[in-house]
């Protein structure tokens, strides 16, 4: 369908559009009117990709004289695949109404992991080997020697592509990473270098948030995008982690023990180069002396990771003179690695400020702050001299790098925290030392600053209020939509004591009691006798999970649930959990039903789908706080508290609650779908807990099903799944249409506007 938001026409490639579409259409575009930054809630199935999509690239088709970029940004590469299909759809139907002018090229881009087509690369078993085994084919060394001795192997595909030229051009088109591995094995070129290349050519590129949020990557992928962009940020209710995560770094023993054996490797590359090729370490020298090591003259499959600090944080001046001769410099290091080792046989936690922790270096080893900030792009530089390959077998010495530049760096929203073994295993030495960011900001301010605008949306953003705060930025549009439907088709319920009245509760004095195990047990049971297909589980931690099977096992009630239900559980282990979910969905189909058991803040928490008949109800055992006796989470609350006067327990409801609709957000996927959410502790049942859940599940928590026990569960359960079967009518008949025709939707403007003339 095709209508008018104001002077935009836009293309929508479905024949019906919810309400809530178009309202979020009307939101979006007045930020982008703006120039400015914008916070949009909207509930889960509600069609918000699409949504986006379509209105931005009509926005840019309407304006032809001011050409908008769209980066559109992902968690997953399965949610990558799924936003580039729908733009597959959407493209092809506004090629259909305009020809060839509305033709854009929108590419994917991911690791070389997802990309590569050479079989001898691509085999490796992680990411990092990936990387190292395309560089040992691919960098510009490997292939000068490649030259005069046939004999050393070269990648035919990027071989290929440097052949073609400027003629190595995708055509107009959406690519997904599928297709572009089909163009790449059809023309003979590399796809991940070729979808770099294009990256900046691209109307549209999708892609994961590191390649934004991260410096060491944003620094090659995306320090070339215009600022005539819109960035969208898909499911961002957790960037705030995103963006902390990309500035902490974790040391350990066996990093130190890495690092050690990567500067000998290179003690010994250096000896040999000054034998046979003194030249080239003299030509470093002299570079050094002029500035720093240059990056923007580096061949693409010479690039390395950029430096770790935000781009307006890196010193634009000469490296200092005590570490330019290569010799000096793995001396340096040396001394900074026994430094770290020997901050690491301390017997109690520590905690300290960059300051004082840099000043310590400085006393200790000799290592000034300035020599620490240039620590990595040292090592770049050297790495590039010493014509290093196999970068996976030196991630050590380069994750003491990023620590010292990092270090080095800044002065305020940054902790190093030293702990001798991990509290819940006091007896397990296991010393740790962390540079921990506390300040999501910081990461993000780039792409505020740099970028006309930044979409922050998901279906979990409540309380919408929080994240300006946490992100220190001040969006133009921040909304929250509700979802408007046909039947109630969502049933949210508040669980707080069992049959036997007794209250359940995760509360850390509550949790082993037997009661609350037992009842917990019993609610499970009673739901999997009256529930039918799959029902969805979630623990708030693995540790807990653990404990709840094995007595439920023992006390009999697994094998009772068993008989109406087959058990699936997820574990830490990534093979494991798919294949416990393909099994499944398998039980689900084939009619015999199912449960699965998983965890909050886990990874199928966070994407996977339980639509339709893979999850009718979906339980929460208790509310998923964070691990609060956690160094690092404390320190984290003390600097929300100090600088953006967050009060701690304000924050940590706020990070559980979000948890929490986030699991059981999994359930509702479309307005068709249907589904039970049980929140299952007594807590749930505090305004102060309830407030902060999304208001698209608040406004179907009815008063009646706040202090619920298992016996009235089982009872609203048996009358909503009663309810469900009778048919209805899709579109909403009687009263408020929830599936809008075009002429519907013209009709609705109409009335607006009526209504704002009298």
């Amino acid at each position: 369908m095709k209508f008018q938001i104001g002077d935009v026409t836009v293309y929508f490639p479905y024949d019906n559009i919810y309400p809530e579409q178009y309202e979020y259409m009307v939101e979006l575009k007045r930020a982008l009117d703006a120039k400015g930054h914008c916070l949009l809630e909207m509930p889960t199935g509600t069609g918000k990709t699409i949504a986006l999509l379509s209105l931005i690239t009509s926005y840019v088709l309407s304006k032809p004289q001011s050409p908008l970029k769209l980066l559109y940004c992902t968690r997953t590469v399965h949610e990558m695949e799924k936003t580039l299909a729908e733009l597959k759809k959407l493209h092809d139907y506004q090629v259909q109404h305009l020809g060839p002018a509305a033709k854009i090229l929108a590419v994917g881009l991911s690791s070389r992991k997802n990309l590569c087509v050479n079989p001898r690369v691509v085999s490796a078993e992680n990411r990092d080997s990936v990387d190292a085994g395309c560089r040992k084919l691919t960098a510009s060394w490997v292939r000068a020697l490649a030259e005069s001795n046939p004999n050393v192997p070269t990648c035919e595909f990027f071989e290929e592509y440097e052949r073609a030229g400027s003629g190595a051009v995708l055509p107009p088109g959406v690519y997904t990473l599928q297709d572009l591995r089909a163009f790449g094995k059809f023309k003979g070129w590399c796809p991940y270098f070729l979808a770099r290349h294009m990256v900046q050519f691209a109307n549209v590129v999708v892609y994961s948030y590191q390649y934004l949020l991260d410096p060491k990557v944003a620094g090659i992928i995306s320090k070339e995008m215009q600022r005539e962009s819109v960035v969208v940020f898909d499911e961002a209710h957790n960037i705030d982690n995103v963006c902390i995560e990309s500035l902490s770094v974790s040391v350990r023993r066996q990093t130190l023990e890495g690092a050690t054996r990567n500067l000998t490797k290179v003690d010994q590359e250096i000896r040999r180069f000054k034998a046979t090729d003194e030249s080239r370490l003299r030509a470093e020298y002299n570079r050094l002396v002029e500035g720093l090591a240059q990056r923007g003259d580096l061949q693409v499959n010479d690039t390395w990771l950029a430096n770790p600090a935000l781009p307006d944080d890196i010193l634009r001046q000469a490296v200092p003179g005590n570490i330019r001769r290569a010799d000096l410099f793995v001396h340096v290091l040396r001394r900074l690695v026994q430094y770290l080792k020997g901050r690491l046989e301390t017997d109690n936690v520590e905690k300290e400020c960059p300051v004082t922790f840099v000043n310590s270096i400085n006393n200790h080893a000799g290592i000034d702050q300035k020599t620490l900030k240039f620590c990595y792009d040292r090592l770049h530089s050297l790495m590039l001299t010493l014509e290093i390959t196999d970068t996976d077998d030196f991630l050590p010495i380069q994750t003491i790098c990023d620590f010292a530049t990092l270090v080095g760096t800044y002065a305020r929203g940054f902790s190093i925290i030293i702990e001798p073994f991990d509290e819940r295993m006091p007896d397990v030495r296991d010393p740790v030392l962390q540079l921990s960011c506390h300040d999501a900001s910081l990461a993000i301010k780039p792409v505020f600053d740099r970028f006309q605008t930044v979409v922050i949306t998901s279906g979990t953003l409540s309380p919408i209020d929080l994240y300006p705060r946490l992100l220190n930025f001040n969006p133009v549009v921040s909304r929250s939509f509700t979802m408007s439907l046909t039947r109630d088709c969502i049933c949210p319920m508040v669980l707080t004591r069992g049959s036997d009245q007794l209250p359940v509760s995760t509360k850390f004095d509550m949790r082993s009691d037997l009661g609350v195990v037992r009842n917990y047990g019993r609610l499970l049971l009673e739901m999997v006798s009256v529930v039918p297909d799959g029902i969805v589980c979630f623990f708030v931690s693995y540790s807990y999970m653990d404990e709840i099977v094995s007595s439920w096992n023992e006390s009999g009630i697994l094998k009772e649930i068993m008989q109406h239900k087959l058990v699936f559980i997820e574990t830490q282990d990534v093979v494991e959990t798919t294949l416990a979910l393909d099994n499944y969905r398998r039980a689900c189909d084939c009619g015999r039903g199912a449960v699965f058991f998983s965890v909050a803040r886990g990874k199928v928490a966070e994407g996977i789908d339980f639509d339709r008949h893979y999850g009718r109800l979906v339980i929460m055992f208790g509310v998923p706080f964070q691990y609060t006796l956690s160094k690092i989470l404390l320190a984290r609350l003390e600097y929300l508290r100090d600088t953006f006067q967050i009060k701690e327990g304000d924050f940590l409801t706020f990070d559980a609650l979000r948890q929490a609709a986030q699991c059981v957000g999994r359930v509702i996927r479309s307005k068709a779908d249907y589904g039970m959410m049980i929140f299952a502790d007594k807590r749930y049942s505090r305004h102060d807990k309830r407030s902060k859940l999304p208001g698209w599940i608040l406004s179907h928590l009815h008063d009646a099903h706040l202090n619920l026990s298992t016996d009235m569960a089982v009872h609203i359960a048996r009358e909503f799944l009663r309810k469900m079967a009778q048919p209805y009518d899709k579109a909403g008949g009687s009263g408020i249409k929830t599936l809008l025709t075009q002429h519907d939707l013209q009709k609705m403007v109409e009335g607006h506007m009526n209504e704002m003339l009298y």
